[in-house]
């Protein structure tokens, strides 16, 4: 074990067992949001967060939920996580099930998609911890399936998407059913004027872990925007994941163009994989674990992968489409340069996303430039990536060519860093 790992984690108030593990997991010294949030935690108190995507928000509260349970009574289960999404949800068990096995936590997750029976077998194996989307639970609580008698550490993970996603009155009959007598950890990437009814609701007299301001990109992403129209934006795709080494996740709007665009590339012979809420869970768990193991290069999404998809070494986040709530862009974005790494986000923008451009501006407190005089332009300057070379034309795919309405024009590109 090193000794920075536990030097540092034991500061916090982490026992010797849990640093090894940590040790273990690559985990070799506390984040910024770790450092504030654990030592509360521990304490028993409750805890609102806010940092990047990409800092360590999960092991800020997995470590002080494994350590208060592992110290305090048996009966179980005693903690329940919720979060917006499945791919989030699947997440977090791998983070419990890694780190909790060192103090003999386990834990059990209850996602909408999955066979309900063995949801129900899984409870019956008494886990210490239950991980959840709010729909799925509900249906268990609506069953008699899962009781929270015994539950007295509850966690709000990615608060804001949940509100986004309309989950505000499942989130307010889970609460009210809940134990008064718990410790409840908010944790989120932003803070948005909703979620304050949320915390009230929530919390009691919480420690403020606020690591960075909400809605703060990492310092490791260079963005580019590249103004264009949408009878172009696929073409420009192509051409930019020619020049491109790496991973590459593109987000649409819509699951139909999520499909159009994945069935394109792979036309091309780019090994792609496709994730939406209209996937069945076993398309979209192999759709994720192919693409964190290299196995697809490219992995098109609509936003259900802006919130929970822990992939490393992810170079490059493309915005085929802008997001409709500003706040998803930061959320986006925050798949590349994790953990102080560097990566690149390119956006297209059409001139019917001006409006939504000027709320990201607006959202982030920094000009954007978007006017001026067009940069170089975005055709290929390098070897094209390998899945790109065997096309049938030597002309390229007929996508790649300039529109109709605009002969031998191309996108103009403007790149900026912040």
């Amino acid at each position: 074990m090193s000794a920075t790992a536990l030097s540092q984690f034991g500061a916090l108030g982490v026992s010797e067992r849990l640093v090894e593990a940590l040790d273990r997991a690559g985990l070799k010294e506390p984040t910024p949001i770790q450092t504030q949030a654990i030592p509360p935690a521990l304490e028993g108190r409750d805890v609102l967060g806010c940092a990047q995507t990409g800092t360590g928000k999960t092991a800020a509260f997995v470590i002080p939920m494994i350590e208060r349970l592992a110290a305090g009574p048996k009966g179980k289960p005693r903690a329940l996580i919720l979060a917006p999404t499945r791919e989030l949800a699947f997440q977090i068990q791998g983070t419990v099930d890694k780190l909790g096995r060192s103090r003999g936590i386990f834990s059990t997750t209850l996602v909408g998609g999955a066979d309900m029976h063995a949801q129900v077998r899984g409870l019956r194996q008494r886990p210490d911890v239950i991980i959840a989307t709010p729909g799925r639970l509900l249906d268990h609580m609506w069953q008699g399936t899962v009781m929270f008698t015994k539950l007295s550490i509850v966690v709000l993970d990615e608060a804001d998407r949940m509100l986004d996603m309309g989950f505000a009155p499942q989130l307010n009959q889970i609460i009210e059913a809940l134990p008064d007598a718990r410790q409840t950890l908010l944790f989120s990437a932003t803070m948005p004027d909703n979620l304050d009814d949320l915390a009230r609701m929530s919390l009691n007299d919480p420690v403020k872990a606020l690591v960075a301001k909400s809605a703060t990109p990492a310092e490791g992403v260079t963005h580019t925007v590249h103004h264009t129209n949408n009878s172009q934006k696929t073409a420009l795709l192509l051409s930019i994941l020619k020049e491109t080494e790496g991973s590459v996740l593109v987000f649409t709007r819509t699951k139909h163009r999520a499909d159009r665009i994945g069935e394109t590339l792979e036309k091309v012979g780019c090994r792609v994989a496709v994730l939406h809420a209209g996937r069945r869970l076993p398309q979209r768990r192999a759709a994720l674990e192919g693409f964190r193991r290299g196995r697809f290069e490219v992995l098109v999404a609509t936003d259900v992968a802006s919130r929970g998809l822990d992939v490393d070494n992810i170079r490059h986040v493309i915005n085929y489409d802008l997001p409709h709530v500003p706040e998803d862009y930061v959320h986006r974005i925050g798949r590349t340069a994790r953990m102080k790494a560097k990566g690149w986000a390119t956006s297209f923008v059409t001139g019917e996303d001006n409006r939504s451009l000027r709320m990201i501006e607006k959202l982030l407190g920094k000009a954007v430039p978007g006017s001026g005089p067009p940069s170089v332009s975005h055709a290929a300057t390098r070897s094209p990536r390998p899945g790109f070379a065997n096309h049938n034309s030597p002309r390229g795919p007929r996508s790649d060519r300039p529109g109709r309405n605009q002969p031998g024009r191309r996108p103009r590109s403007t790149s900026y860093s912040f």
